[in-house]
């Protein structure tokens, strides 16, 4: 009998061990994480319950910025309340229904089960529930308690309802989520829709996003370099002219004034030094597009696929916008700017290589602004032809929004003359390149607008950048061979647009703290 109970017992403990630790799968694959014994989401639920087993690995593996864990006891009446609490805010953040995907990773321990007290013991956890905060990877290999000074891991001691946990990641992350947030879906998008042109209006938030995104591959691949930096200047001053969100132009010009200050000209960064760059950059909060982005997910650029559209898509609806809002005395200057741009900081080879073949064919310089419009359009549809072609012998597109000749008739049937399919059931269009240029003007610029209300800053902001002017295109072509910050006379002689690159900088550098100071707080 006594051999018996001992057997019974021994079934009934790998049968909770086995009910703990088996992944459901679509769930987990959901986040990203792959059917490893340790992690699980249970059936209707968003946060992922780890154990020791599979904790550190999970963590360590993690991709979104800040995690929180949640400690308790299952047989704990408060921690059973307060479940539903903490799966409202997991809904926003987990699972293939979140509003916030990639943001912050909600999981949570049981610490009634023997497997996990030493995991418990570690986080000197004394009371249920017990939530704890930081960077997923600062959890692994760690033994934390309250008393410790500098961790970056953090004690949630006001969670105790959804809204209140909601406001304390809001806080930390310096969002405005809600509960009711929901996940956005792209079925009324292009080219679903394709007659509504509207959806364009969605794009000012991966504008950003992109703008955002590209800085931060930028800054992490270490890519300012002493050959690539004047490249960057002239970039972030269109940005600074023309972005079409009011936060990213306030952002690129903050971080223009204090470019110097972050990568000097007279030295070539080594590895360490640029990782304390980095470091200082983000201290100073030069988040380009302000403190909300990224936001961490995709509007008008999600695909049906994670790995599909997104930053690419961003990207091009940036560059787009640009082209359609600058003056034709600038067309040239732009051009040499977005191409040095994709060259020296778009880290997919591949795609550099072909965009700078395609900029390096132009053997006239652009002398409006129309010009250099359907330059960009024409490229993007090269480039979108030999997607289609490469994806379709790959299977590798997006099945709900494959690549097309842009724009379809169902937005700018004026744009067409007359179509035609070729043997290999390519699309040959004649195009009336007035009218496509009168529709890229209105959808990229007119229609892609941010929801953001001016304030009396930004009105001065763009005073200020109408006195600094846009750079001309004479003095476009020797910019890159003058220092951003050598001596005002040296600049003088060398070129126009040193000239007037130094004395804007001067200016700015004079206004620093008179104008970021007491104007920008304002905002």
């Amino acid at each position: 009998m006594a051999a018996r109970a001992r057997l019974l017992a021994l079934a009934a403990l790998v049968l909770v061990l086995v009910l703990t630790t088996a992944p459901g799968a679509d769930a987990l694959r959901s986040l990203g994480v792959g059917d490893d014994a340790g992690a699980a989401v249970a059936q209707g639920d968003a946060a992922v319950d780890l154990n020791a087993t599979a904790f550190d690995a999970f963590l360590g593996a993690a991709r979104e910025p800040f995690a929180v864990v949640e400690f308790f006891a299952h047989w704990c009446p408060a921690c059973r309340n307060y479940k539903p609490h903490y799966e409202k805010v997991a809904k926003l953040f987990n699972g293939p229904d979140a509003a916030h995907p990639g943001r912050v990773l909600m999981a949570r321990v049981d610490c009634a089960l023997k497997a996990n007290v030493d995991l418990c013991s570690r986080f000197s956890v004394d009371h249920y529930p017990f939530l704890l905060w930081g960077p997923p990877t600062k959890f692994v290999n760690i033994k934390w308690d309250r008393k410790q000074e500098k961790s970056e891991i953090k004690l949630i001691d006001d969670g105790r309802t959804a809204e209140r946990l909601l406001k304390w990641i809001n806080k930390q992350i310096e969002s405005s989520f809600t509960l009711d947030d929901k996940k956005y879906e792209n079925e009324s998008m292009l080219p679903k829709n394709a007659s509504d042109p509207e959806q364009i209006v969605r794009a000012i938030y991966d504008v950003e996003e992109a703008t955002a995104h590209a800085l931060q591959i930028i800054l992490e691949h270490k890519m300012i370099k002493p050959e690539t930096r004047d490249s960057l200047v002239r970039f972030l001053q269109i940005l600074v002219a023309h972005h079409p969100s009011k936060r990213c132009r306030r952002g690129s010009a903050e971080l223009l004034i204090n470019f110097d200050d972050h990568w000097p000209s007279n030295i070539s960064l080594s590895s360490q030094d640029s990782s304390r760059m980095l470091e200082s950059v983000e201290t100073d909060d030069h988040k380009i597009c302000g403190k909300e982005v990224p936001h961490g997910y995709w509007m008008f650029c999600r695909g049906s696929k994670s790995e599909t559209r997104g930053f690419s898509c961003g990207l091009w609806v940036l560059l787009h916008s640009l082209t359609v809002q600058i003056g034709d005395g600038e067309s040239q200057s732009t051009f040499t700017s977005i191409c040095d741009f994709i060259h020296n900081f778009f880290i997919c080879e591949e795609c550099r290589k072909h965009f700078y073949e395609m900029c390096s064919s132009v053997s006239v310089p652009f002398k409006s602004a129309r010009d250099l419009s359907l330059w960009l359009w024409s490229t993007h549809n090269k480039v979108n032809e030999r997607l289609m072609k490469d994806e379709k012998d790959l299977g590798t597109g997006d099945p709900s929004f494959p690549k097309v000749v842009w724009p379809p008739k169902a937005l700018c049937s004026s744009c067409y003359r007359s179509s035609s399919k070729t043997g290999d059931e390519a699309v040959q269009v004649d195009w009336n390149e007035d009218e496509v240029f009168s529709f890229l003007v209105n959808y990229y610029g007119k229609m892609l607008v941010s929801s953001y209300k001016e304030t009396y800053m930004e009105s001065q902001e763009k005073k200020l950048v109408g006195h600094v002017g846009p750079l001309s295109d004479d003095a476009s072509s020797s910019a890159a061979r003058v220092p951003i910050g050598a001596a005002l006379g040296v600049a003088i002689a060398s070129c126009t647009f040193g000239a007037l690159a130094c004395f804007w900088r001067a200016q700015q550098k004079n206004r620093k703290y008179s104008y970021r100071l007491h104007s920008l707080k304002k905002i």
